[in-house]
């Protein structure tokens, strides 16, 4: 019976150990993070270029801390591999929507057809864009209640 406490005490430290250096991982890229984003705003004067510094430097560590953390956290690659392509299948087919808004938002950043500023019109709706997320863009609508271009 004391094999099975040292299993237990084995475990738990493993765990501990996990958990300590995920916390580490979250608040280092947060201070770096911090760091980035005060070197930029103090190089960049332009709002809109800001933005997208902004934007960037918090989808970068985002995606760093999920990789680094997700390091930690699986060690059988080889068979996450196999499982991570049946879930990414299924998800695909559940998920088609969200994807489908995702692209969309790709297709923002890169092509660029409208930036933060821009005055767009979509359907009956017009207004001035004043965010880009990932799943929606969010403007500030203009001449709905009104017979002029300002915010209603």
């Amino acid at each position: 019976m004391d094999w099975i406490n040292d299993l237990k005490e084995w475990l738990a430290d493993a765990i501990n150990l996990k958990i300590m250096l995920s916390i580490l991982i979250i608040v280092g890229l947060w201070i770096i993070r911090l760091v980035a984003q005060k070197i930029v705003f103090t190089q960049v004067r332009d709002l809109k270029e800001g933005y997208f510094w902004k934007n960037a430097i918090r989808y970068t560590s985002v995606a760093i801390a999920i990789t680094f953390i997700g390091v930690i956290w699986i060690e059988e690659v080889g068979s996450v591999s196999t499982f991570l392509g049946l879930v990414s299948a299924a998800l695909t087919i559940a998920l088609k929507d969200p994807i489908v808004n995702l692209a969309g938002w790709l297709f923002i950043i890169i092509r660029r057809p409208f930036e933060v500023g821009d005055r767009i019109q979509i359907g009956e709706h017009a207004g001035d864009v004043i965010d880009i997320r990932i799943f929606q863009f969010t403007i500030n609508e203009i001449g709905k209640w009104v017979d002029a271009d300002q915010s209603t």
